[in-house]
């Protein structure tokens, strides 16, 4: 009988599906893995939360280890994993150099959940006021550690195409060392919106996302004093509820029963939410990736209301399942105008639909990539061959990054 190959998933926190769509994509890798016949160990120096998934309900051992310690090279050692994925380049840099030294034939993957590098560089010219330019990455700080971190790895995980393209196009990464990995749904048909609430059996608008995220609680502010006072006065009976994981007392401040704003907390079960609500507003200004809050709301059977920023890359050539607006006034008339038109509201609807199975198919992928690692399993070493600046790389930044960390832990002793 076949051994089943080791997966060794290194955590930058514990999974939480129902705080962020991070947790949601990792609960969606280790599925993958699982159905394939990998046993699967998920390590995180992270503090367990109280709203962690219990992962032993899904098959999966948990291992809590430590950052700069020798005790996770003896329990790799004794774990002797085929595949290590990474979550996070900062995973990486802290962990890779002990997995190259302790077992140098793991595959390395890093899952980039989305490009860092990006999202801070376009958060920055946000704040200076001023537009974001492509070359600004070039500059950027986190993007030299980031392409570092792809390069030493033998796979990455991208999660979107404009992404791929940047990573292709600017900083010229080989795309034997990507893989574009969306996240990932079952097919929909348009009976399936017949199981949803209705038109007339939804009300109020809703936003939601995890507020430690720092483009959430961006939008939420935008939200209040760019949006709602617009909305409020051209539909005076408009409600908007705001949820998201973790609110911090400056989102808390901003409930105002009385114009409508309402600041909800925690979401118990972020899709009943959404299916309740009539139209999700998500005005995002910067940020990188996938936005599972959009995506979760196509498959809600919820229209959207959002901004360039939001879609990008998330419906190929498709119309959106709502409106795309980055002018302010023009996005709460839209917002209205979504609202009360049940004609335009069921369109939008059949789009969401649309774009789910045109773009997120977990068919479309998952074969792809297992098959993917199972070839890199075969041959590593001809595929790391190939890819001199990631070896290079991995030479220099080993001797740096060990040192660095050896250190530390001597200190700590």
């Amino acid at each position: 009988m076949n051994q089943l190959k080791k997966l060794l998933i290194i955590g930058f926190v514990w999974p939480e599906p129902n705080s962020s769509a991070a947790g949601g994509r990792m609960m969606q890798l280790i599925s993958i893995f699982k159905k394939n016949g990998f046993e699967i160990t998920f390590a995180s120096a992270a503090q367990d939360s109280d709203f962690m998934v219990d992962l032993s309900e899904f098959g999966v051992a948990k291992k809590n280890i430590e950052l700069n310690s020798s005790s996770f090279d003896d329990f790799i050692i004794e774990l002797n994993p085929d595949v290590v994925l990474f979550d996070r380049f900062m995973i990486e840099e802290q962990f890779g150099w002990r997995i190259t030294e302790n077992c140098p034939n793991a595959i390395r993957i890093l899952d980039t959940e989305d490009l860092h590098s990006l999202r801070t560089a376009r958060q920055k010219a946000f704040k200076e006021n001023r537009t974001f330019e492509i070359h600004d990455l070039l500059s950027e700080e986190v993007a030299k550690r980031e392409i570092a971190s792809i390069l030493r790895c033998d796979l990455s995980l991208i999660i979107s195409q404009f992404e791929m393209k940047i990573l292709k196009d600017v900083f010229k990464i080989n795309e034997n060392l990507l893989f574009y990995l969306p996240f990932l749904v079952e097919k929909t048909n348009e009976e399936d919106l017949l199981k949803l609430p209705s038109f007339e059996d939804r009300k109020n608008f809703v936003f939601i996302g995890n507020f430690l995220h720092e483009p959430n609680w961006n939008t939420v502010q935008y939200l209040k004093e760019s949006i709602w006072p617009s909305l409020k006065k051209n539909f005076p009976e408009a409600v908007l509820e705001v949820y998201g994981a973790y609110p911090s007392q400056k989102v808390l401040q901003l409930h105002q029963p009385k114009n409508g704003f309402y600041i909800m907390g925690r979401a118990e079960d972020a899709n009943e939410i959404v299916k309740k609500a009539r139209i999700v507003l998500a005005p995002i200004r910067f940020g990188a990736g996938l936005k599972g809050k959009l995506l979760e709301a196509m498959q809600c059977g919820t229209p959207s209301v959002t901004t360039s920023i939001g879609s990008e890359a998330m419906h190929e050539d498709l119309s959106w399942n709502g409106f795309i607006e980055d002018n302010p006034e023009e996005f709460s008339k839209k917002a209205i105008a979504l609202y009360q038109d049940e004609n335009l509201w069921k369109e939008a609807q059949k789009n969401g639909i649309k774009i789910i199975n045109k773009c997120y198919q977990i068919s479309n992928y998952s074969d792809k990539l297992v098959s993917l690692v199972n070839s890199l399993l075969k041959d590593s070493e001809n595929h790391r061959l190939h890819n001199f600046m990631g070896n290079l790389l991995q030479h220099h930044s080993f001797k740096s990054t060990m040192y660095m960390s050896k250190w530390i832990e001597a200190k700590n002793k």
